[in-house]
């Protein structure tokens, strides 16, 4: 017989944890807010131990809270993550993809209807994360252009896919003091300024700016004028092409590749299917 406290006190408690408020546990829960109250004084007096104390108009956790919702929080990753393979094993054949927010958003998600339409018996599950996280997801193959923090084994059997060029862009009204303005600079690929500047030989928006931990917010930075981004020019070309940002250097080819790393040395029919899709359309 395990000695646990009721599902629902543990929902709650995990909730509250995560968002700081028992108000937007309840929200999120779809109870009300006594409800959510009554399930963390129950769970509390199973344990036998306070969990949380007041924080101004809200709650944080205390010592013994912060230890029991690290055990939660695992519990609760490792339920979800079974449970959509459960899912996804009912739903049919699944390839999970793993890359940036912004290459997800701004170019593969529109283009899957296509792949969709020449492969419907495959269906993508996505995972968009960040390029210091994407590796932890499990994905069956990660996209992504810059290798360099990642085992030389991977490195080995990573597919090509496509050339990428770099271009810094700003609102038009920036322009004109892009080279002593403001760089926006991404948490995770700061080195692409520097290629940049070592393949071009120019050096604009010296001076240090605001850092994002996705592209898609550093674009949206340009295009609120907070200074100058260094973008893809993939995930960039709407804006161009609309006049909303420009590019006064336009876009430069870097050495690294667009590239695809599949988890496992032997690359099975499903993934070569989809890298196949990706060089064609990126191409």
């Amino acid at each position: 017989m395990r000695t646990l406290p009721p599902m629902s006190t543990l929902r709650a408690f995990e909730a509250t944890a995560r968002t700081g408020s028992v108000t937007r546990a309840a929200e999120e829960l779809c109870r009300t807010h006594g409800a959510v109250s009554r399930q963390l004084r129950q769970l509390q007096e199973h344990a036998g131990v306070e969990l949380f104390e007041r924080d101004g108009t809200g709650v944080r956790l205390n010592d013994h809270g912060r230890a029991f919702h690290d055990v939660v929080r695992a519990v609760f990753d490792q339920l979800e993550q079974g449970y959509g393979r459960v899912l996804d094993q009912a739903r049919g054949p699944t390839l999970h993809v793993a890359c940036s927010a912004t290459f997800a958003m701004r170019w593969l998600v529109p283009q899957l209807a296509d792949f969709y339409r020449v492969r419907p018996d495959i269906r993508i599950r996505l995972s968009m994360t960040s390029a210091r996280e994407m590796r932890t997801e499990g994905a069956d193959v990660v996209i992504a252009w810059d290798l360099s923090s990642y085992p030389a084994a991977d490195r080995q059997r990573a597919v090509r896919l496509a050339p990428v060029s770099f271009g810094p862009v700003c609102a038009l009204a920036y322009a004109r003091k892009a080279t002593t303005g403001t760089r926006i600079t991404h948490d995770f690929t700061s080195s692409a300024w520097d290629q940049w500047e070592a393949r071009t030989g120019k050096r604009i928006a010296p001076n240090g700016g605001p850092t994002f931990p996705h592209t898609h917010l550093c674009i949206q930075a340009a295009l609120a004028g907070l200074g100058v981004a260094l973008v893809e020019q993939r995930l960039i070309q709407a804006e161009i092409d609309a006049g909303t940002l420009v590019a006064p250097y336009g876009f430069t080819a870097f050495e690294d590749n667009l590239m695809a790393v599949p988890a496992d040395r032997q690359i099975h029919a499903d993934i070569a299917a989809f890298t196949d899709w990706l060089r064609e359309r990126l191409g």
